[in-house]
């Protein structure tokens, strides 16, 4: 089996996707390059030329800025943007790269920015983009710029089509202790604005809380308030979600504001988040109360879900033990003054 890990980066994101095969895994790393506005992994790098505009599309977003940490475009349908990239050798050694451009999606799981396979089927960047040069050799501590465009469909839809520009590595390296061949690459980020009207949609779906209630009060372990976000529009997001737990009398039992995705939602992109709750109190219920909203709050969406910390079985068994007590008490008392009086 080989493996290919792929290493994005953004202004703000790392970006470590493994894959196997076709199955594509996205994990987020916090490592900051070596060289600024670059993505690497220490060894190569790979990043927006210079020089890579054309006054027309790239040059919008590239203008005056002799550094971009990512690729920024924006063009009508049936227009191409021209650009270049530049990969950056490391190493002591030359090494060969193969060149591609892939979509890039939302991991499920946790949000993390990631790219398609090559052998995966493409629909926007990756489709789009054709590189000058499909395969690079790159001299040690050298580097090698490559042009490229980005033919837009004229029948494209508007919004937002993340994707990136990967250079992988030819060679296939034994991962330390096990039979595994890996394959590594990195990649520099695209975002790509198709013109148009502008239709941002937001929802919050399948709110749960789960929580095994233990026999005993207190003896619990921790709970998890599981929630999906879904990008129905097509503008990429930054939504941040505040998850708020009241319980009896509308105390506040939990309060999470302003947690965030690991990297932005991209369009018709949905992610399963589970966030956990550490000692719930020990015996309580409510609801759980979601709110998602988009950087500056032009999209609200909320959700809900009941909850409850303690185990009803035992807490009846516990009140009628109670009562059978009290019945006792008042039986014997009323048996001794019924003694006295005799």
């Amino acid at each position: 089996m080989h493996l290919v890990r792929t290493q994005l980066t953004h202004h703000r994101y790392a970006a470590v996707l493994i894959t196997a095969l076709t199955l594509a895994l996205g994990l987020l790393t916090a490592s900051p390059p070596p060289e600024a506005y670059a993505a690497d992994n220490g060894r190569w790098s790979v990043f927006p030329a210079k020089t890579g505009k054309d006054g027309k599309a790239a040059g919008k977003a590239a203008k005056g800025k002799a550094h971009r940490a990512y690729f920024q475009m924006k063009a009508d349908p049936g227009r191409t943007v021209h650009d270049k990239v530049t990969v950056s050798n490391l190493a002591k050694e030359p090494v060969t790269f193969l060149l591609y451009a892939a979509d890039a999606y939302n991991t499920p799981r946790d949000g993390g920015f990631a790219v398609r396979e090559p052998t995966e089927k493409q629909r926007s960047v990756g489709v789009w983009t054709r590189l000058a040069r499909s395969e690079v050799t790159v001299p040690a501590g050298g580097r090698t710029t490559v042009p490229f465009t980005v033919a837009i469909p004229r029948t494209a839809s508007p919004g937002d089509r993340p994707g990136a520009v990967i250079a992988l590595d030819k060679r296939v390296a034994r991962a330390e202790g096990t039979g595994v061949g890996i394959r590594q690459a990195v990649g520099a980020r695209i975002y790509l604005q198709v013109n148009g009207e502008r239709e941002p949609g937001l929802s919050v779906q399948d709110v749960r809380f789960d929580y095994e209630v233990p026999l005993l009060p207190g003896f619990g372990k921790d709970a998890t308030v599981t929630y999906t976000l879904v990008n129905n529009g097509n503008v990429q997001l930054e939504p941040r979600v505040d998850l708020k737990a009241k319980g009896l009398f509308g105390r506040t039992s939990f309060d999470s504001a302003g947690t965030k995705l690991p990297a932005e939602l991209m369009p018709g992109q949905r992610v399963r988040i589970t966030q956990k709750w550490a000692a719930p109190p020990p015996l309580d219920w409510g609801s759980v109360e979601l709110t998602a909203s988009d950087k500056g709050g032009e999209l609200v969406e909320s959700g809900s879900a009941a909850y409850r910390t303690v185990n009803w079985g035992v807490l009846v068994t516990l009140a009628l033990v109670v009562l059978l007590l009290i019945v006792g008490v008042v039986v014997r008392r009323r048996r001794a003054r019924s003694a006295v009086r005799s």
